[in-house]
Formats: structure tokens, C-alpha cells, sequence
């Protein structure tokens, strides 16, 4: 299994709008080999919010499948030149190869 992690930092009170743009229907849901994309939100008190977002694939091969496919070059060339919001503080994206999964006994 391969996993691309996004961390997506943003101004207080900004979070629910990442998490609608991840969580929302799109295209990634019928590219072969994808699993699922979970999303979630760091729980803070105060200040600056953060959204996790995780995205599984069958394997690194599903995942540049999918980087070089039409529909996510599209999709990126629809949004090249304009300006990311500004709510927006920091993004960073990591990938990760599987290495072990624990399930409940039964």
C-alpha cells in the first residue's frame, strides 16, 4: 500500500474549507487503485488550524497512474496562475510506502 500525506495549515476558523475541498466528490474516487482518502483536523484550542489529509493507494504505481493521468494534469492546469488563498499558511505532502497495518483480533 502507498499513502500520500497532506498537512494543510491554515488561519483560525478556516479549516472546514480544506476539509470540504478534500472530502467532497471528485475524480480521484475512479482511478484504479485507489483505496480511500480520509480527512482530518487537529484538534486546537486556539490560533492557527490543521487538516490532515491522507490518501491511500494500492500501490506507488496506482499513485503515478493517477499524477500523470488526464484528468489530474486538468485539473492543476485549471488552477495554474492563481493565487492560493490566502488563509492558506502552509502545505506540506509526504509519501509513504506501507510497511505494516494492525487489525483487531477476532
Amino acid at each position: 500500500m502507498f499513502v500520500q500525506l497532506r498537512k494543510v495549515t491554515v488561519e483560525e476558523g478556516y479549516a472546514e474549507q480544506v476539509i470540504k475541498q478534500f472530502a467532497g466528490k471528485g475524480i480521484i474516487e475512479e482511478q484504479e487503485g485507489f483505496i480511500d482518502v480520509t480527512v482530518m483536523e487537529k484538534k486546537v484550542r486556539k490560533g492557527e488550524e490543521e487538516v490532515i489529509v491522507m490518501i491511500r493507494w494500492e500501490s506507488e504505481e496506482y499513485w503515478k497512474q493517477w499524477e500523470k493521468s488526464d484528468a489530474h494534469i486538468a485539473n492543476h492546469k485549471a488552477n495554474l496562475g492563481k493565487p492560493k488563498p490566502a488563509y492558506i499558511l502552509n502545505t506540506e505532502v509526504g509519501k509513504y510506502e506501507v510497511k505494516a497495518v494492525k487489525k483487531p483480533a477476532n
